[in-house]
């Protein structure tokens, strides 16, 4: 039992069951950075391992993948994470793709149209920087959405995600949860900084404006559909090793094999012996 508790100690502590964790906390690991990043570090190591056997199960015919969905407000570090920590491994097993308001061409089909197009491949982790919960969060806070427009799109999302575990994705959902002083430092922090600045966007004001009413969008989100985590973000720092870890832990539930070779390796060994290079 201590081995099971072990190994998903991170997702228990994490998982979305009712009121939030603090944004400034550090409910399970680091306390410190200093920690915190040394065991980035060794979590590195891990989730490398995990994800080279996950695409060599791919390459080989293996049909399962990873999709990481990152969710939250400006600021709290969507892109930083995927920095962070998905450049702890190997760029070749991993597939990208950042959700921003739909274009013309893309309004003209239903809103699962472009995310569809963009699901890992076999012995891939995906990773969407924002995703279909958008098609939510965005027409709800406006306005846009009726209650009954709104409990079809959740049961279109739960579908869709169990139409994706049954083709062998597993889905792993993370809030990165900020809180408005420290989006406020941020924010500033993109103007005062020319390094920085081409990360503001006006428009970021306008969605802080409405915080009150996202917070209650996220809320019905994580009631209505399937298992959300909770990530404290106010802490870059926790926030990387959080993610990392679990990802890592639900890899390691995955566990992922290196295939079979299909040829006998004696063999080949054999012919190795004595072989030269060409003049």
């Amino acid at each position: 039992m201590a081995k099971k508790d072990e190994g998903s100690r991170v997702r228990d502590a994490l998982r979305v069951g009712g009121e939030l964790p603090d944004p400034g906390s550090t409910p399970v690991g680091p306390g410190k950075k200093t920690k915190a990043l040394e065991r980035l570090g060794s979590a590195g190591e891990r989730l490398s391992a995990l994800q080279e056997a996950l695409y060599a199960e791919g390459v080989a015919g293996g049909r399962r993948s990873v999709l990481l969905v990152l969710q939250g407000m400006d600021t709290s570090g969507k892109g930083g994470t995927v920095s962070h920590v998905l450049g702890l491994v190997n760029p070749m097993g991993v597939r990208y793709a950042a959700f921003k308001k739909p274009t013309a061409a893309e309004r003209r089909h239903h809103y699962l149209w472009r995310i569809r197009k963009q699901l890992p491949a076999p012995g891939q982790i995906g990773v969407f920087d924002r995703s279909h919960y958008e098609d939510i969060l965005v027409p709800r806070v406006n306005g846009l959405l009726t209650a009954a427009e709104r409990r079809r799109r959740y049961a279109e999302i739960t579908a869709f995600e169990a139409e994706l575990a049954e083709a062998g994705t597993t889905v792993l959902k993370v809030f990165l949860h900020i809180s408005p002083e420290e989006q406020l430092k941020r924010l500033k922090a993109r103007l005062v900084t020319p390094e920085k600045r081409w990360k503001y966007n006006p428009g970021d004001l306008e969605a802080r404006s409405h915080w009150p009413a996202y917070a209650k969008a996220y809320a019905g989100i994580f009631e209505k559909t399937p298992t959300w985590y909770a990530v404290p973000a106010d802490h870059k720092w926790y926030r990387n090793w959080a993610v990392a870890e679990l990802l890592i832990e639900t890899l390691a539930e995955l566990k992922p094999r290196f295939p079979a070779p299909d040829y006998d390796v004696d063999a080949e060994l054999a012919k190795l012996k004595g072989v030269g290079v060409a003049s």
